[in-house]
């Protein structure tokens, strides 16, 4: 029996999905949500295989507080899957400062202190899975997102990284880049006034904001069938460095390498002309 930690556990979400999964193969899981009532008439059900706790992720004296609690619990943490995130549309140059600040300060930054918070019982069980849901916008820039897709660049660059840091110590990392699922994401937008600062960047932010309000409920992507896919690439005999959900993602993401190969071998000499 393995224990979850994941984050992000509002129903709808990937998060939860990930719960279902790790409870149906009879593990036991740790959910956090910043509204963990939510989660209660789910959870109960469930009994001890099952603990739901309030967490702002963005908070680090409450990330490390849970974790405490979890290896309490459960006496260690053998998959940690950081879920919680979103994105905030807007422009380059015309995003609000709150706006940008509050999306690296989820997507990003929380991220890391999740996992700086798990490693040290990992490593010192010399075994674990860290999965890091990044996007297809953290491969292929998201217009309109483009602090979000940065953000996830971001996720993926320090995936890669972490990967070599902790193969020593027995643990593993999986990067996740969905494309558009049907979760609650795009439910948010709805409400969600446009807030940019330049003004000829308004048509463009607006027409972004329509698309994400139109596409609520009809994404292709199903959750389940997504972590299930994710499950089955951990439990490969070799498992991916990451892995790419969907049919629209992964079509987006095999195009835009094939046109950067291209590109780069295109340029090829020029590149090799730049040493001594």
């Amino acid at each position: 029996m393995r224990t979850w930690f994941i984050t992000g556990g509002t129903p709808g979400a990937f998060g939860s999905a990930y719960a279902e999964a790790a409870l149906a193969q009879g593990d036991q899981v740790m959910v956090t949500a910043r509204r963990p009532a939510e989660l209660r008439e789910w959870a109960g059900p469930h009994g001890d295989r099952v603990l739901v706790l309030q967490l702002d992720v963005t908070d680090a004296d409450q990330v490390r507080a849970a974790v405490r609690t979890a290896e309490e619990r459960f006496g260690g943490i053998d998959v940690l899957v950081n879920s919680a995130g979103r994105g905030w549309y807007g422009s380059i140059e015309g995003a609000p400062d709150e706006t940008i600040r509050r999306t690296f300060d989820l997507n990003l930054f929380a991220v890391a202190e999740v996992i700086r918070a798990v490693l040290p019982g990992m490593r010192a069980r010399g075994d674990g899975w860290i999965v890091n849901m990044s996007s297809v916008a953290g491969l292929v820039g998201a217009q309109g997102f483009g602090y979000y897709a940065a953000a996830k660049f971001a996720i993926e660059g320090l995936s890669e990284t972490l990967r070599q840091e902790v193969e020593p110590f027995g643990v593993r990392v999986l990067v996740v880049e969905p494309g558009a699922f049907r979760t609650s994401a795009f439910s948010y937008f709805q409400n969600e006034p446009v807030n940019e600062t330049v003004d000829a960047y308004v048509p463009m932010v607006e027409a972004v904001r329509a698309a994400f309000v139109d596409a609520d409920g009809k994404q292709a992507g199903d959750p389940v069938r997504g972590v299930q896919a994710v499950i089955s690439a951990m439990n490969a005999p070799v498992p991916p460095h990451r892995i790419v959900l969907g049919n629209s993602g992964y079509d987006a993401v095999v195009a835009m390498h094939e046109k950067a190969l291209a590109e780069l071998r295109a340029n090829e000499k020029l590149s090799r002309s730049a040493d001594f």
